[in-house]
């Protein structure tokens, strides 16, 4: 019987911190965050950008629905499902190489390394953009859920033992980092067209609230990202962005929650609150 009850809630369930937070319109944010943190790798970008055609609005606009999907899919779905869209995914990556711009010698996108990078940039852009909002979130539950994300590096083809399981370990392993990273043409050019970002004609009128967004999304990057894109690192933008983050937030409260979150975050609140009920 549990296990069928994990069958159908998937990767998390009922009581997870993954499905308190996630649904959340502000973490809109969090996911484009990810996406510049991400291009500091230069394997993850030079990954992406040799085998997407990223100035091409149609085929950018279908790679960010296939990435939304991905993660809804994930974060929601049921196991099979899960593991549907993630053999996709890892089938992909499997046949997938990209070249080194420094050295000339080719790599795999599907290599440890950089899966576990985009990973991370994933799971600390959410919870980062989360807690600065003003989502009730204690510090256990913060370590909650980078371990409950283990089961998403899964997903990818990672080993969950070799995926941080804590926010002091997500800190530890991007100071390791650091050194290895750097904003190359590709980033730089990836944070510019985030400011007038290519779309299909009958979203044009959202190129207006680009450079607002990219502002917001730029000035939520730590410091020392910043400053690799040759930006400055100025706490007080750090301030001006949680300003900006809480005021979003409290805002999306005064939406209906049946406009607020998506058909599958409303599910999992509900089974959320009739496990609590059941407990209680």
């Amino acid at each position: 019987m549990q296990n069928d009850a994990a069958r159908d809630h998937g990767l998390f369930g009922p009581g997870s911190v993954t499905w308190r937070i996630m649904g959340e319109p502000v973490l809109v944010v969090g996911g484009l965050r990810a996406l510049l943190l991400q291009a500091l790798h230069p394997h993850s970008m030079w990954g992406t950008a040799q085998n997407s055609a990223l100035m091409d609005p149609e085929a950018a606009w279908a790679r960010l629905g296939r990435t939304i999907e991905f993660v809804g899919v994930r974060t929601w779905g049921d196991l099979e499902e899960v593991e549907r869209v993630g053999r996709r995914v890892r089938k992909l990556h499997s046949k997938l190489s990209g070249i080194d711009q420094r050295t000339g010698e080719a790599f795999r996108v599907d290599d440890p390394e950089n899966l576990l990078w985009v990973h991370l940039g994933e799971v600390d852009s959410y919870l980062d953009v989360a807690r600065r909002s003003g989502l009730p979130l204690s510090r256990q539950e913060c370590d909650r859920f980078v371990d409950e994300q283990r089961r998403a590096a899964e997903v990818v083809g990672l080993d969950p033992a070799d995926v941080p399981a804590s926010v002091g370990e997500m800190r530890d392993y991007y100071r390791a980092m650091r050194p290895h990273l750097y904003a190359c043409h590709e980033a730089r050019e990836s944070l510019r067209r985030l400011f007038n970002p290519p779309v299909p004609m009958p979203y044009t009128p959202l190129k207006l609230a680009a450079p607002s967004l990219a502002v917001l999304v730029v000035s939520t990057l730590p410091r020392w990202a910043r400053r690799m894109y040759g930006l400055p690192g100025l706490p007080t933008s750090d301030l001006a962005a949680t300003a900006t983050l809480k005021t979003l937030y409290r805002a999306s409260r005064l939406v209906p929650s049946s406009l607020r979150y998506p058909p599958e975050a409303r599910r999992a609140h509900e089974l959320t609150r009739e496990a609590l009920s059941h407990a209680a």
